[in-house]
């Protein structure tokens, strides 16, 4: 393991990217450069109060122009546990009913998410359709064309590090149903590069558009794009010969034969959701945070305020996973902020044997595979409950509306 230097990640956006290349750089992809977002709970908290839900239920899926936009543009943060769905639930409460009823019915989409990959984990790589060609996306273009759509939406990722639902929709669609490429390959594209990329949100949008389940691929044509942002279609170099102007060639719903078990019933629940209340078994001498959790409200932060705090950059699963810099760079943007009120340590190497030579911890449970492999390990002395919007049931969820009508009995 090797032990990075705190006191060189100051909250300079330029010092930043200077200390991710020089110590990370072997492990990104792509350019040192930052996303227009910001990390940190600084950052996080002034989004959050700066954000007017008033219209969110008109504009949410508009593209361009920006100004145009609804998207909170909080998904970074919540998807990085610096803003929890329970907090960011409440804060819009009092505003114009629909727009609250709209905005809180993506926050449950989100906690659905979460469910699902913490009930099936790794098993969510799997659905019903993987692929319809054998040969893959061109590596220089994954998108192959020169519609402005798909382009300019491919460089708004990649420069920034997100994209309105609606065009994360446009891509995943053109990849998935109109050129029949393998959704993993592009969901593993997208978790590259999206600052709120997660395997819980990002995967289960791709298979959606896929049909996965459902049997009803999600197809998109022009008129979609000029509803949305019409200024993408004015400038068109394809505007004459457009590559989508009708639908994707209609496909016979391939049959919903597999259905993984547990996804009608958790036989274990307690180990989905976590604990309840917290667990010690021995004192802490450090907290633990991971990427999933790096807010502030961070229940085992909370409950340790004086201990030392213990980030691990994942060196195997960083060389493999290839994210880009502005998914580090915002990474470390939030750790300098955290430096600034909490005493931190920073690790690069594999996070079961860091966390075993350093001594015993504190941790949030979090709902994802890559914890329960480290835990398994490295056993945590005190272990605090993830903070739901909704606690997960032993009930269906095999759709959105059965999850969320579905109680299961909480054993």
């Amino acid at each position: 393991m090797t032990s990075l230097p705190v006191p060189e990640l100051t909250p300079d956006r330029a010092g930043v990217v200077q200390w991710v290349s020089d110590h990370l750089g072997d492990l990104a992809s792509g350019d040192p450069s930052v996303a227009p977002v910001r990390g940190g709970q600084q950052a996080a908290d002034a989004a959050l109060h700066a954000f007017d839900v008033t219209g969110y239920a008109r504009r949410r899926n508009n593209v361009l122009p920006e100004r145009a936009r609804g998207a909170s543009g909080l998904s970074p943060y919540i998807r990085h546990g610096l803003l929890q769905l329970p907090r960011v639930h409440e804060f819009v409460a009092g505003g114009p009913s629909d727009d609250v009823e709209k905005f809180r019915d993506e926050l449950l989409w989100q906690e659905y998410a979460r469910h699902l990959y913490a009930r099936l984990g790794d098993a969510t790589k799997r659905s019903l359709r993987y692929s319809v060609r054998e040969d893959g996306p061109p590596e220089h273009n994954p998108w192959d064309t020169q519609a402005s759509c798909l382009q300019e939406s491919w460089q708004e990722l990649t420069q920034s590090g997100y994209l309105t639902n609606q065009a994360r929709m446009w891509l995943a669609s053109h990849w998935t149903v109109r050129e029949g490429w393998g959704w993993r390959d592009g969901e593993d594209l997208f978790f590259r590069h999206l600052l709120d990329g997660s395997r819980a949100a990002n995967r289960s949008g791709w298979q959606w558009t896929v049909g996965a389940l459902t049997g009803k691929p999600y197809g998109f044509s022009r008129w979609q794009v000029r509803k949305r942002a019409p200024e993408l279609c004015d400038r068109c170099p394809l505007s004459s010969n457009c590559p989508i102007e009708d639908w994707p060639d209609e496909e016979i719903p391939e049959p919903r034969s597999f259905v993984d078990p547990r996804m009608r019933r958790d036989e274990d629940v307690e180990a989905s959701a976590g604990p309840q209340r917290p667990i010690t078994l021995t004192e802490p001498e450090f907290v633990w945070i991971t990427a999933e959790s790096l807010g502030d409200d961070d229940p085992a932060l909370q409950a340790n305020p004086d201990l030392p705090v213990v980030f691990v950059f994942d060196e195997p699963l960083l060389r493999r996973l290839r994210l880009s810099y502005l998914r580090l760079v915002f990474l470390a943007e939030a750790l300098a902020d955290l430096a600034e009120r909490r005493t931190l340590r920073i690790y690069r190497g594999d996070v079961s044997e860091v966390l075993a030579s350093i001594g015993p911890f504190a941790v949030t449970f979090t709902p994802v595979p890559g914890w329960r492999r480290v835990t398994a390990t490295a056993q945590p002395s005190q272990v605090h409950p993830w903070p739901w919007l909704r606690r997960p049931h032993a009930g269906s969820i095999t759709s959105f509306t059965a999850w969320s009508r579905s109680r299961g009995d909480r054993r």
